[in-house]
């Protein structure tokens, strides 16, 4: 296994587990993710959708990594995760909700390094 491809099952196994984690926490309605969403002006009806997306996006990562023919899908699912949190990002930018913009940039990181490394490979 080389460098570059020890580093797509990392990024990518661990850009999947943390969309996993939260879109789990969305469905549940846990406490953090009500508040967060309040405070940024997502309304409380999104957040099934939004988790919705979240697990497709870990699933097509997780495919992708398995089978080498599904690598569009892989890159396809990293760019559709960029994309929701950039606007995760614009959101908390727009109310001035600066203490914890580093959770969706930490996501949004995640899902460009996993967009990156599943387009060289």
């Amino acid at each position: 296994m080389t460098g570059t491809q020890l580093a797509l099952l990392v990024v990518t196994s661990l850009t999947a587990a943390i969309n996993v984690g939260i879109a789990a926490a969305d469905l549940a309605g846990a406490r953090f993710v009500l508040a967060n969403s309040a405070e940024v002006g997502v309304p409380r009806s999104w957040l099934p959708r939004l988790a919705v997306l979240k697990l497709a996006g870990a699933a097509g990562l997780l495919l992708a990594l398995f089978d080498a023919a599904l690598r569009p899908l892989g890159a396809a699912a990293a760019c559709g995760l960029a994309l929701l949190y950039l606007g995760a990002l614009a959101f908390h930018l727009r109310a001035r909700v600066l203490y914890n913009l580093a959770f969706p940039g930490f996501y949004f990181a995640t899902a460009v390094a996993s967009l990156a490394l599943t387009v060289s490979s």
